[in-house]
């Protein structure tokens, strides 16, 4: 594998924890994208610029940046040697949708707390057989993560009229696997098509088909972590074929679908124990 390209990946057994991501990038810049669940970020070396609702957006080392699902963002390397991050996405359930709101607001944290936990965090999650510790130190950093999104978190009031953009993204998240033309969307919540890219990509910042390849690409990560051979997955998400896949998929996640699939691991290999220890484990 390229050293400005090195890419581990694996799905713990620990409840809550969708996906464990670590990379070194140099040159790589992700588009704009959405992602179905939480995405905690700690850079180790280096940093990371992006964009999160319109707003540009930075890592620099010890902060903790927290990425809110459904909402579009970017990332490219904020210096000339790229960056070293780990990455934990997390379910839902531990963070419910009120906290949405003020992550938007406010993504990156500065608590030295907050990031050792994160970095003990990984620790365990790279260590078969440490699931209980692993969910220990997740609990513990989702109360932290609550202490500091719940001060900003607003009561929902009644929620206006969804519009055209809300009833498109619904139509596409309910079409993630077979797809659906302009024209079918356009009959389906009633609008001229040019005004349904519009309005979607004035309300969520990305259009809606970069939406949905970052939807499909999602979901064939979690197969690639299950095992599943690029070709089969391809068909699976509702690619055209695999070179169709490894095109959107590369343009994403920053690496074909095969080299991530062989990156992948039930557990972290020494390479990624390496990255884990570079953050302080004090007591």
């Amino acid at each position: 594998m390229s050293s400005s390209q090195q890419v581990t990946a694996w799905r713990p057994q620990v409840p809550g924890v969708v996906e464990v991501f670590h990379a070194h990038f140099t040159e790589h810049a992700y588009p704009m994208h959405v992602h179905d669940v939480w995405t905690l970020l700690i850079v180790d070396d280096g940093a990371v610029r992006y964009d999160l609702d319109r707003r540009e957006r930075g890592t620099p080392r010890d902060t903790v940046s927290l990425l809110p699902p459904q909402v579009p963002h970017n990332g490219s390397p904020a210096t000339a040697h790229g960056f070293r991050k780990r990455v934990v996405y997390l379910d839902a359930p531990l963070l419910d949708d009120s906290l949405i709101g003020p992550a938007v607001d406010d993504p990156d944290i500065t608590d030295p707390l907050l990031r050792r936990r994160i970095g003990r965090l990984h620790g365990a999650l790279g260590r078969r057989g440490d699931e209980l510790e692993a969910e220990s130190r997740l609990a513990l950093v989702g109360e932290r993560l609550r202490e500091h999104l719940r001060p900003r978190a607003r009561v929902p009031g009644p929620e206006p009229g969804r519009g055209v953009a809300h009833d498109l993204r619904e139509l596409l998240d309910a079409h993630v696997l077979d797809g659906v033309t302009l024209a079918e969307a356009a009959r389906e919540v009633r609008a001229h098509p040019t005004h349904l890219v519009r309005a979607f990509s004035a309300a969520f910042g990305i259009a809606p088909h970069q939406y949905l390849m970052a939807r499909k690409v999602e979901r064939a990560r979690r197969l690639l972590l299950d095992g599943r051979p690029p070709a089969a997955v391809a068909t699976e998400v509702g690619f055209y074929d695999q070179a169709h896949l490894n095109r959107h998929f590369k343009r994403i996640v920053g690496i074909p679908p095969g080299r991530y699939a062989s990156a992948t691991t039930k557990r972290a290999p020494s390479g990624s124990a390496r990255i884990a220890s570079a953050d302080p484990a004090p007591p």
